[in-house]
Parts: structure tokens; sequence; C-alpha cells
């Protein structure tokens, strides 16, 4: 009933991507799939007896005409969707070596070390913050995309302005070497 696209260097077809609650369907831009996939979607409100829900429902295509997207929609009655698109909280479809890619990633460290954390926190409190926590938030995206230089170079200058004085007006002093200071323990970190 749908036939899938192709992928990988062994051409391996897919046609479904299922995750939770989701579905992604991936197939060729013809009218046959089109309705293979709703007959598929019919199926399983008739068998499952829950409904569709047609508002978060959307359709996109890559090297497709716009106009025949277009038709598609209305034949599903849902939206078009544009790249890039976000899908389980990851960008799909943008170019991961831009910094634009990665501005949702650096507006989430900046959330997270909020200006009175700095205020209140002791040095070993701002440590653990960034040891445990900020770290750990590109690791998402960093499963999927290469992080670019200069989204690295951002993300440690944000840290190291929260671990040496956020929130301080004026200069800061700094007392080590922030190479010093990512260092481990063991070896003088």
């Amino acid at each position: 009933m749908l036939k899938g696209i192709k992928v990988g260097t062994k051409e391996i077809e897919v046609n479904m991507l299922q995750y939770a609650n989701d579905t992604l369907f991936l197939c060729e831009a013809n009218t046959q799939n089109i309705l293979g996939i709703k007959c598929i979607l019919k199926c399983f409100e008739l068998v499952v007896g829950l409904k569709i829900n047609f508002i978060k429902r959307k359709i996109g295509g890559l090297k497709v005409g716009e106009d025949i997207i277009q038709r598609y929609s209305e034949m599903f009655n849902c939206d078009v969707m544009h790249l890039p698109f976000i899908y389980l909280g990851m960008p799909i479809g943008g170019i991961s070596r831009r910094f634009v890619l990665w501005r949702e990633v650096v507006d989430k460290i900046k959330k997270r070390l909020a200006r009175w954390k700095g205020k209140y926190l002791s040095f070993v409190g701002k440590v653990c913050l960034l040891k445990y926590v900020i770290t750990t938030l590109p690791l998402y995206y960093m499963s999927f995309f290469k992080m670019p230089a200069s989204v690295q170079i951002e993300i440690k200058k944000i840290q190291k302005d929260f671990l040496l004085g956020w929130g301080s007006e004026g200069r800061k002093i700094t007392w080590v070497k922030w190479d010093n200071i990512c260092k481990s323990k063991e070896i003088g970190g």
C-alpha cells in the first residue's frame, strides 16, 4: 500500500518511523502513496477506535513542487510542513554546521544560568551546576550532529562567565586559567 524511500548505501526501504505516539510516514510523492497513507490511517481509526488528530497532522516534501504538496495537504485536510521542522525536539532539515541550528541549545544554557544563580551560589555550587547540568544540555544534539567550533566557543564563554563572576558588574578577576579549571581533579583541575 505504501512504497517507501531508499536510504543509506545498502538502499534499505523505509516507509515509517515511530516513536511513542508519533508516526512519520516516508514515501515517494505520488497519489498512490497518499491514498495508501489515508487508507492506513482510516484502518487504524476503525481497528483501534481512536481518532486521528488532524490539527497536529502535517505533510511536507523534499524536491517536490509546492503545488503538489498543497494538493496533497488538501487531500489530507492538514497543514503544509516546511523545513526545518522539529521532531522529538530535534530540528530536521536544517544545516547542522550553522549556528542558527544550535541557537536553541545556547539559549537553554543561558536560561539555566540565570543571573540570580550566579550571585547566590558558591564557587563549588557553580562548578557542580556547570559540570552536571549545563554540559549535558548539548549532548542530545551532539548525538546527531557535529558541534561547530563557533557554538563550542560560545558555550565555553557562557560557562566561563558564569563561573568567574556571572551577574557581577565590571571586570571579573580570573584567579585560575580556564584550561586548568577544565582539567580533571587527578591532574590538578
